[in-house]
């Protein structure tokens, strides 16, 4: 039987870990009902047994609430959707991600066969979930642990691992990735100059899909009594899609109404959905190359889901389902919503949620970080199909305190004649303007190429009539934010010829300043000219969906005031 076989791979703990779960929804094992709720009512006080009746239940340290996560059901984002869709609560891991089951499956794996032996130490270039789920096995273990990561990353990643007391290496994202002083360069040397030094190695080790196998696909077919036809989860080095599929695959092969069907999300611009590895927001999904631990048999179909649907749904999943989660959690739900589309009332349907959203809260759920990347005109219309929005599509409204009136005030300028004044116009309006006076003369960004040289530079710029460059690896037409490696300017390059800092033939990426501020397309001119006198820059990368709409400098906004 099926069932028997699921049980059997289930580990021998997690029959007691299920008492440190509260759960209300309940799965039938007779009936095979999911979501049956359980009516006993509680026990009074005089009622309950006596403490002598009961055996003390604890785990000996965080490593023994490793999964064993709960099921909890979608109600609102699902609305129109007739299957049951079920997501995988994986923040509750100790660490606080799924990476928590690699990390611990890798660690013992290398115990076993000595790979690591006590007064060790772990390497691991990463500066994500795994590095805390690693810091956090070591440091139960007795291992010290030393991660090395790119200085693009924030501060605040680097302080969390080493609150679990590792030690940091920051390296330079600058320099080529075959370099000794890249971030995989500086890994694999403290790897061989550590003593006792173990590199994990999570793309390529063949434990963090086992893992999976082991435990996450087990516990999805016990919780869900067998019943489960559809998982979905993000594939970024692959183990989870690997592990958990392959295991729900085996263990549902002979069932008349077929084997589980495995459905991957990814970010658009990762290969796995025939991406070429462009850069995009969602952090901790997706790939520029192939796995070791990705094995492309096991997924039934890939869907592309762009940055801005990940958010507006990240959103709603904490304003609507009380589900504070990260931006690959909000990727996976739309995927799965997309493949729920034609399922009926007799599909089960668990989507995996990686990690919480309270390591994001300067980012997603910031209204400045997410407006200055474009992504605030996203509304829940766009993430999903006709007919499948819920109660939280909301548009937002403005609110009048009590005794005043909803004049205009000083960010809502007017005309003499009380019209409204162009100030109030948007900068799309003005992109718009841009392309109309001169259709197909003026490319919608224009950029140098960080090997372009200074004179080629001045050269663009007096074409083109802008003072400012921003230097990309390649010219492309919907321009993403990630492939902007800063910006030159007409001003400092005079200064660095006139100075002798630099010579003509000199490529502008030696050169490069900070990228140019952003601007949301939605954004008024009043907000736009305010954004440039208080950064003092030439000009704007005007955002849209976290793509590049075009550049705007005072002059545009002037010129289309005076039109």
């Amino acid at each position: 039987m099926m069932v028997s076989r699921a049980a059997d791979r289930i580990p021998r703990w997690a029959d007691e870990r299920d008492l440190l779960w509260p759960r209300t929804a309940v799965v039938s094992g007779v009936a095979g009902t999911v979501g049956a709720m359980t009516n006993e009512a509680p026990q009074t006080p005089a009622a309950q047994p006596g403490p002598e009746q009961h055996q003390m239940q604890y785990a000996e340290n965080v490593l023994g609430l490793i999964g064993n996560t709960p099921l909890v059901r979608l109600n609102r984002v699902t609305e129109g959707i007739r299957a049951t869709v079920l997501v995988k609560l994986e923040y509750l891991n100790p660490g606080g991600s799924v990476k928590d089951r690699i990390a611990l499956k890798m660690l013992e794996e290398a115990e076993a066969d000595g790979r690591l032996a006590p007064g060790g130490t772990v390497v691991e270039p990463t500066s994500g979930n795994t590095g805390v789920g690693l810091a956090m096995v070591a440091q139960l273990k007795g291992y010290r642990s030393v991660f090395v990561t790119p200085d693009k990353v924030g501060q605040e990643k680097r302080d969390v691992l080493r609150a679990y007391g590792a030690e940091v290496v920051v390296t330079q994202t600058s320099v080529p990735p075959e370099s000794e002083d890249s971030y995989y360069g500086v890994s694999n040397r403290l790897e061989r100059e550590i003593p006792g030094a173990y590199q994990p190695n999570q793309f390529f080790n063949p434990a963090a899909p086992a893992s999976h196998y082991e435990t996450t696909g087990p516990e999805i077919w016990r919780d869900t009594a067998g019943r489960i036809t559809h998982f979905v989860a993000g594939a970024g080095t692959g183990g989870t899609v690997t592990g958990t599929g392959r295991y729900l695959k085996e263990v549902s092969a002979d069932r008349a109404e077929g084997p589980v069907r495995i459905v991957v999300a990814d970010p658009d611009g990762s290969i796995y959905s025939g991406g070429t590895g462009r850069p995009y927001f969602v952090e901790g999904v997706g790939e520029d190359m192939w796995p070791g631990n990705y094995d492309q048999s096991v997924p039934d179909e890939v869907h592309a889901v762009s940055d801005a649907e990940s958010f507006a749904m990240t959103r709603r999943l904490a304003a609507e389902e009380g589900l504070l989660v990260g931006g690959s959690s909000g990727m996976a739900v739309v995927a799965g919503l997309r493949a729920a589309q034609d399922l009926t009332e007799e599909d089960v349907m668990v989507i995996l949620l990686p990690d919480s959203g309270r390591g994001y809260l300067g980012k997603i759920f910031s209204d400045t970080w997410m407006d200055e990347q474009g992504f605030t005109t996203v509304t829940a219309e766009s993430v999903l199909p006709e007919g499948v929005v819920g109660d939280g599509a909301r548009q937002p409204r403005a609110v009048v305190a009590p005794g005043a009136t909803s004049e205009p005030g000083e960010g809502e300028q007017r005309t003499p004649d009380g019209g409204p004044s162009p100030w109030q116009a948007t900068v799309a309006e003005v992109l718009g303007d841009k392309d109309a006076w001169m259709p197909g003369s003026l490319p919608k960004v224009v950029t140098a190429s960080r090997d372009t040289t200074i004179a080629e530079a001045i050269s663009t710029m007096n074409r083109y009539g802008v003072d400012a460059l921003p230097v990309v690896g390649a010219p492309r037409d919907d321009l993403r934010t990630g492939e902007i490696h800063g910006t030159v300017q007409v001003t400092g390059l005079a200064e660095l010829l006139a100075s002798g800092q630099a010579g003509p033939q000199e490529p502008v990426g030696e050169h490069a300043g900070p990228a140019l501020p952003r601007v949301n397309v939605s954004s008024t001119l009043i907000e736009a000219r305010e954004r440039l006198e208080d950064t003092g820059a030439p000009a704007l990368l005007a955002m849209q969906d976290g793509v590049v709409a075009g550049i705007v400098t005072l002059h545009d906004l002037l010129a289309h005031v005076t039109h």
